[in-house]
């Protein structure tokens, strides 16, 4: 029973729920950069679980509902959830990174990038049919770079490359050692991520302080 998944997906629910009965929510939790800088870090996460409507959240959940259940099999609970986790993260620091200081993005996209992208990787290794995944891949970076210079959409490539990239390699990282190294290996890459993404975060948050201080 992938009980972690579904438990995601209800979080997230619950998580629109209150966002839609109070109109505060996003103006608090959302990542918007400046306010990261000024000591919010908070929001690199809580910006994971909010959306902008029905359909971001549906969609989202739908990915979430058709790739999470074998993935948190094949991985097991607490792999699962850490990959979700760092892959949100990744999405969130490339998004600090990269996107414009007057734009505050939301949404599970980044994790949900992730887990493609560890699907992927997971598949490979269990020398399973990954042209699917693949597809679904492609399809979703189309939709990411090409909607939003065709409409007024506001979609987050980096939140989406970021999760991607950071699922990937953690989806590699989980799977790919020799069993007696398993575990180390695993914890070390997990850890690695986590400092790599600090760092990350505070090069970015002196940057900008330095730039609005001039």
């Amino acid at each position: 029973m992938p009980v972690l998944t579904y438990a995601l997906i209800a979080i997230n629910v619950m998580a629109f729920i209150l966002q839609m009965s109070s109109g505060k929510l996003e103006k608090q939790l959302a990542l918007w950069s400046p306010a990261v800088a000024d000591g919010q870090l908070y929001r690199l996460v809580t910006s994971a679980f909010l959306h902008y409507g029905a359909a971001h959240l549906l969609l989202n959940m739908w990915a979430l509902y058709i790739v999470g259940p074998p993935l948190e099999i094949w991985l097991g609970r607490l792999r699962f959830g850490a990959l979700y986790a760092l892959s949100g993260l990744g999405g969130s620091v490339l998004v600090y990174l990269l996107a414009p200081l007057n734009v505050a993005t939301a949404g599970a996209s980044g994790a949900i990038f992730g887990l493609f992208g560890a699907t992927f990787v997971v598949s490979k290794r269990l020398a399973l049919d990954v042209r699917w995944v693949g597809a679904v891949i492609a399809i979703n970076l189309v939709f990411t770079f090409v909607v939003p210079a065709v409409s007024s959409q506001l979609i987050s490539w980096q939140g989406h490359v970021g999760g991607l990239v950071t699922g990937g390699l953690v989806g590699a990282a989980y799977v790919y050692p020799p069993r007696e190294r398993r575990n180390v290996i695993q914890v070390a890459a997990t850890v690695m991520v986590l400092v790599v993404s600090a760092a990350l975060i505070w090069w970015r948050t002196a940057g900008l302080l330095a730039e609005f201080a001039v």
